[in-house]
Order: C-alpha cells, then structure tokens, then sequence
C-alpha cells in the first residue's frame, strides 16, 4: 500500500503535493481519494492481471466510452499502473439497496445504456468476455498453481459444460461484467455504474444474471428484470437460457475467487468468498437442473 500511495502521489497530472487517501471495498485493485487543486479524484493503480484476463488499455477504452455514453465519471488521466477519474459523491450500494424495487427500476435503464450505447463510443481494440472460456482458463490456472480446490474441478467444468449447451447462441452487446452491488453509485440525482476491468462483447443474459445472483434478487425480480429488458413476456426457453447463465455467472465468481486465493495479495478473505459463492451456485445448479426435469 505504501509503494500504491507514493506511486499515485508522484502522478503527472497534479497540480501541487497531494496526499492520497486508500479507498475501501475494492477486491482487485487498490484505489485512493485525491484532492487538488479544490477538486476531488480517484486513482485506481493496477497493472494488467493476465490469471483475471484484466488488460488496463481495456479498462481504459471502457472507461472512457461508458463516459461519453453517461455512464460512468469522466477519465481524467491515465498512464501505465494509473487510472484517475473524476470523484463522484455519493452512496455506493449494497445489495440489500438494489433489490428495492425504486432503485433497480433506476439501474436497469443503466445496464441498458452500457449496452446499447457504450458501443458507439468505443475505440480501438476491443475484448470479449465469454464466461465459458474464462472458466476453463481459470481451472488451468488453478491447476498450475496447486490450488486447494483441485478435487472440484472436474465436476465444476462439466456443469460448465453443460451450462454452456444450455444458453445456446447468443446476441452481442457491451457487457459490464461484475454488477456487484458496489460497483453502484448513486449521488441523489442518477446511478452511475463504476469499474470496468471485465468489459466486453457478452450476452445480455449474463449482467442479467449477474445483478439477479450478486444481489439476491427475487424470483419475481427477475421475471420483471427480464420482461422489462427484452419489452416481451418471459419464454420458457429464454427463462432456461438467463438461469443457465445465472448460474455460470455464480460459478465464474466462485472460480474468480479460487484463483484470487492464491495470487491476489490484497487483505480480503478470498476462502470465506469462494465457499460463500460455491453455496450459491450449486443451490442454483440444483434448481436449475429440477425445472429441466
């Protein structure tokens, strides 16, 4: 954290000396408040973390597009291991938050807008996230580095497997990919959605599923989550197609989690997250599996 600090103070962009302050609830990067020059940023430091698939110039052109698309705060800065945008005030959210039925009827044209019009403003390369092929790497990976949940692997992939032959083919659009409830800021006017180092080209089902799993959200949610979104009643095959990928969307976070187990150095209790989501996911593998039949 020290190293974090005198890197982020010592940033080109500042007018004068300046004394950043750590940032609390990131699980992946390590983010300070700065002041200067009467104004208010954030820096996120970080480089690429190639076991996460996180490459920075990703993040930033996301960034910089979910800004123009009046998203996300403006970029105001970046260089290598530095991201500096604009402090927005305001509540991050929990999860408890987005499952009031007022405030998730305010994130949902949200995730709209990331989809529909972030692409307009993007430039340059571009990723796609496809949690499949991520769940895969990050078994070689936990492979590689001798994790302690190699017994599970085997099982975990093939109901990726079968997750997978379950969504089917897809439509593209731009994809947040960790709607967790923190990464929500409302300022008492709007929502702004924050942190893009999973963008990409996905699914719509899978920030769906996503904002239902990491939050809890009801049963009933979710059908309105999915009536609202696609401007039609829910299908029997779509609701089998966004539960497949809800629960692909639980086992990437447990599988994100073993993997940062081992090769993340930030203070978070990784092993209590993992077992916290594997719970959740093969509840939701079960329940899944039983309305198949």
């Amino acid at each position: 954290m020290t190293d974090a600090k005198r890197f982020a103070a010592g940033l080109s962009i500042w007018k004068g000396a300046v004394d950043p302050r750590p940032l609390g609830g990131g699980i992946t990067n390590v983010n300070f408040v700065v002041e200067d020059g009467g104004e208010k940023f954030v820096v996120r430091v970080g480089n690429d973390i190639l076991v996460h698939q996180v490459l920075r110039f990703n993040e930033l052109a996301a960034s910089r597009a979910a800004f123009a698309a009046g998203v996300s705060p403006e970029v105001v800065h970046a260089e290598p291991g530095a991201l500096v945008l604009r402090f927005v005030e305001g509540r991050t959210l929990t999860a408890e938050d987005v499952r009031d039925p007022a405030t998730l009827a305010r994130i949902l044209p949200l995730v709209q807008a990331c989809h529909r019009e972030i692409p307009k403003h993007l430039r340059g390369p571009a990723l796609i996230f496809w949690v499949f092929h991520v769940l895969r790497d990050y078994a070689a990976t936990l492979k590689e580095g001798g994790s302690a949940h190699l017994d599970k692997l085997p099982a975990l992939l093939a109901s990726a497997e079968e997750l997978e032959a379950a969504v089917g083919p897809i439509d593209l659009v731009y994809g947040h990919n960790d709607l967790l409830a923190a990464n929500f800021i409302d300022d008492g006017q709007r929502v702004w959605l924050i942190d893009w180092d999973y963008a990409g080209f996905n699914s719509p089902l899978f920030d769906l599923g996503g904002l239902a799993s990491n939050n809890g959200l009801s049963p009933q949610q979710e059908d309105w989550l999915l009536e609202t979104y696609f401007e039609a009643p829910v299908t029997d095959e779509l609701r089998r197609r966004y539960t497949a990928m809800k629960c692909a969307s639980l086992l990437r976070e447990a599988m994100w989690s073993m993997v940062s187990e081992i090769h993340s150095e930030l203070d978070f209790d990784y092993a209590g997250y993992t077992a916290e989501n594997l719970a959740g996911f093969h509840a939701a593998l079960a329940a899944f599996r039983k309305e198949q039949g």
